[in-house]
């Protein structure tokens, strides 16, 4: 059963080290990271899983110890899924982008309360299989967190990666107030192609936390909402 939930966006500017110069506009969003992991932590699962959106060479599972790193920007940043735990049985294998940046907000924690596995999940995940995914996750622990990572829109302003969109701000908002009240319907709801059109790369994992958490009863809070750099940036718990 689900037992807490925190959704996080998944900026690699989230690490300071990738930021530099910048890295204090994005000092909100950090401790609203950390706030969340506090509510994941304060739950006492006994399993939590990283959903994340990944490249095709980056779906599928990530056992505890997977490695994952951002030399690629430039800085000399490694992570491990899990922290100290055990290492991957695929030492070859490799965290995406998404899944590392989890990895590095728990590291920050010092996450040490249960063990971990990732989730890398396909951009364009049909919402009835995110709900079969997301039930799949949920059914073979008692107590199970979710640590959901991906952002809203890319198209909020005209130097957005995604350039403007006059739709971005309307769906984010929709999804802000979704996760806010827990509203499963309304994740459920979000429409596939709308998503892709605006780079809302965390729409399936958001759909895989509503099949999560079908029959739980979550309260939402919504802990972060901005637009830096045009992107749309949500943090915010189920517990």
């Amino acid at each position: 059963m689900l037992v807490a939930a925190a959704v996080c966006p998944c900026p690699p500017l989230l690490v300071p080290e990738v930021a530099a110069g910048a890295a204090s506009e994005l000092d909100g969003a950090r401790t609203a990271c950390a706030d969340a992991l506090s509510v994941l932590a304060a739950a006492r699962p006994d399993r939590l899983v990283v959903v994340g959106p990944a490249p095709e060479s980056g779906c599928g599972p990530h056992p505890q110890g997977t490695r994952g790193s951002f030399r690629g920007f430039g800085v000399d940043v490694d992570v491990r899924l899990g922290g100290a735990g055990p290492r991957s049985l695929a030492p070859e294998q490799k965290l995406p982008l998404s899944l590392a940046v989890a990895a590095w907000l728990l590291e920050r924690l010092n996450w040490a309360d249960a063990p971990v596995e990732g989730l890398g999940v396909p951009e364009l995940l049909a919402p009835e299989r995110c709900a079969e995914t997301g039930a799949a996750l949920v059914a073979q622990d008692a107590r199970v967190a979710l640590l959901v990572m991906g952002d809203a829109s890319a198209c909020r302003t005209l130097k957005a990666p995604g350039y403007l969109d006059e739709r971005a701000a309307g769906f984010d908002a929709a999804v802000a107030r979704a996760l806010d009240t827990a509203d499963l319907a309304a994740l459920r709801a979000l429409d596939v192609g709308l998503a892709h059109e605006l780079q809302a790369w965390g729409r399936a994992p958001w759909q895989i936390l509503a099949g999560a958490a079908e029959g739980a009863d979550l309260t939402g809070a919504l802990l972060y909402d901005d637009a830096p750099y045009g992107v749309g940036y949500l943090v915010a718990t189920w517990s």
